[in-house]
């Protein structure tokens, strides 16, 4: 597999970063990148070829990763001229539809869309996928191999799916992000210090993450588990109740899905 990245950011230095840890030669990966500071970057990281523009390099690859913006996605697609016709093309630019995408190339229909998160940048992450229906299983695995090198991936089998993906997968560590800053500014008010009630609260967050990964017990087992009747944690857990906080979670959550579709719809449009 010889790979080319139309973009080179973070998300796209994290995936060459880890497929090279994986044994990718550097000479099968490529990237086209217009900030000459990225180029010098990707270069310098990950030893791989770095071009402006479209070279003999980047048109011999037959994999075809878009990382670019995807308000830019457009503009740079039209830059690529024939270079996409006979590659396996896989998006993970954010909304953009395997429609507007296929449109914007004139046809193409070797699509696949991802949805990465950013704990991909710390190869722990995990990407939700959707391939065309003119992709084969060969070039499904090529890209689950491409995603896997930065955590975990799933399958959908329809792309409207991929809006509660996002909402879910992508929007959740802006939700866990925001449940420790909770927890450690709720211990500072009982009375602990800064430092204390922060790392407190990281380490509960990671630790149990990490029991249910582990562990194979649903989150609710777990839950009950330490739920004794009459303690503390019942007593927390009442307040949640009382509060319907699930319900108001799952209005969140709808929210960030309806958001993607929105998005969606907003930027393929040909403006």
């Amino acid at each position: 597999m010889k790979i080319a990245f139309l973009g080179g950011g973070n998300m796209a230095s994290a995936l060459i970063g880890g497929l090279r840890a994986q044994g990718f030669d550097a000479t099968s990966i490529s990237a086209i990148e217009v900030n000459s500071a990225a180029r010098d970057k990707l270069a310098a990281c990950h030893g791989v070829h770095v071009s402006a523009a479209p070279d003999a390099t980047t048109r011999d690859c037959d994999t075809l990763v878009l990382a670019v913006k995807p308000q830019d996605m457009k503009q740079a697609l039209a830059g690529l001229g024939g270079v996409a016709a006979s590659k396996l093309i896989i998006s993970i630019a954010a909304g953009l539809r395997i429609a507007d995408l296929s449109r914007w190339l004139g046809g193409h229909a070797r699509l696949v869309r991802c949805m990465p998160n950013t704990p991909a940048l710390i190869g722990a992450g995990i990407t939700g996928l959707y391939a065309a229906p003119g992709v084969s299983a060969e070039e499904r695995g090529r890209a689950e191999q491409i995603v896997g090198a930065v955590g975990e991936a799933v399958w959908v089998e329809d792309e409207a799916l991929l809006d509660p993906v996002t909402a879910v997968s992508a929007s959740g560590p802006a939700y866990v992000f925001w449940f420790i800053e909770q927890l450690a500014l709720c211990g500072e008010k009982l009375g602990l210090p800064p430092d204390v009630s922060r790392k407190l609260a990281l380490h509960t967050v990671l630790g149990a993450a990490r029991l249910v990964a582990q562990s194979g017990e649903p989150p609710g087992t777990l839950r009950a588990q330490v739920t004794s009747k009459g303690g503390t944690t019942e007593a927390a857990l009442r307040v949640f109740a009382e509060e319907r906080l699930a319900e108001r979670f799952m209005r969140a959550v709808e929210a960030a899905s309806r958001r993607g579709a929105e998005l969606g719809e907003q930027l393929g449009k040909d403006r």
